[in-house]
């Protein structure tokens, strides 16, 4: 956000304040201070005018638009938002192509949301529906730490907020049901997206996808949200949540891995990996510091990169595998 108008905000935040005041205590024409109202106004804040001065309602910087969104947070993002979009990748990545970094795109609601293999992803409006552009100076082999660093800031967020939230190998944050992480609910997924060569990384976007304040009725089945789980938060201290500790992981990728062991639905678990034709059913016992899954089976270990994994029942008495939700 431009400092003057945070500084305006600031200052709003405290009180009726006018124009001249303003002015003097920034530094800038009367005139200046006009046009940062104007274009704060613009924004979707509702700066009121009175015979004192400028006035900011109440709820105004609880609004979910870019400037509040910006107002606060406290991580270098710029926030580009939309009330509604078709996909926040496809912004961002036409975005990150142009040459842009640390802007986030963020909309209310998503017409052509995707989650992984192109499935459709239901992003009606009272959800968080952002992805953030990432220039990394990292080499590729650690991109899907990127991933894993989102899956764990998304579940911190909603942590924060009462959700028992937890992750489900790669990039899945789920609520489980059971106690034991078999049988659980969705709750929010990432999408990666990155162009680069072997040897550097161009450029990498980070879509998340969670349903926060959201009515059960409007989700597919097997999804639940936040507001399901408990009740309407602040969207915005969300969000800003969610990207503050997306910031911090992003540049200390060497604490991903832990983080998300802390929060793992996933070891433990007997699990089945779909990796195109193939599948890799066994126990899964941890992941690589590339965040690679490491699962035991009856022919030995075996490393999974990537991949569909669904976690399974315990083995029965008849050995068969019973799959979970």
């Amino acid at each position: 956000m431009n400092e003057t108008r945070r500084a305006i905000l600031e200052a709003l935040e405290a009180g009726t304040v006018s124009g001249p005041e303003l002015a003097e205590s920034l530094g800038i024409s009367r005139a200046a201070v006009w046009k940062h109202i104007e274009g704060l106004r613009e924004a979707g804040i509702p700066i009121e005018s009175t015979g004192s001065g400028y006035v900011l309602p109440g709820a105004a910087i609880d609004a979910y638009t870019g400037p509040t969104l910006e107002y606060g947070l406290e991580a270098p993002f710029e926030i580009e938002y939309h009330d509604q979009i078709g996909s926040t990748n496809d912004r961002a990545r036409e975005l990150a192509t142009e040459g842009a970094t640390d802007v986030v795109v963020v909309a209310d609601e998503q017409t052509g949301g995707r989650g992984r293999l192109e499935r459709a992803w239901s992003a009606p409006s009272g959800g968080v529906w952002l992805t953030v552009v990432n220039r990394p100076t990292v080499p590729p082999a650690r991109a899907p730490l990127f991933t894993l660093a989102a899956a764990v800031a998304t579940t911190e967020a909603a942590r924060a907020v009462g959700v028992d939230a937890a992750i489900k190998w790669p990039n899945d944050v789920i609520v489980p049901r059971d106690g034991q992480g078999h049988e659980y609910d969705k709750l929010a997924g990432i999408l990666t997206e990155m162009e680069g060569e072997t040897d550097r990384i161009e450029w990498l976007i980070v879509g998340i996808g969670c349903n926060v304040n959201i009515d059960l009725g409007k989700l597919p089945e097997g999804a639940t949200s936040v507001e399901a789980e408990v009740g309407t938060v602040d969207r915005r201290a969300f969000v800003q949540a969610l990207l503050e500790r997306f910031e911090q992981y992003r540049t200390d990728l060497d604490s991903v891995t832990g983080g998300w062991l802390e929060h793992t639905a996933t070891i433990g678990q007997r699990v089945r990996v779909e990796i195109g034709e193939q599948t890799v059913v066994g126990d899964a016992v941890d992941i690589t510091e590339m965040g690679a899954l490491v699962v035991e089976t009856e022919d030995g270990t075996q490393t999974v990169s990537a991949g569909d994994c669904d976690h399974l029942r315990p083995v029965s008495t008849d050995g068969l595998d019973e799959s979970g939700s």
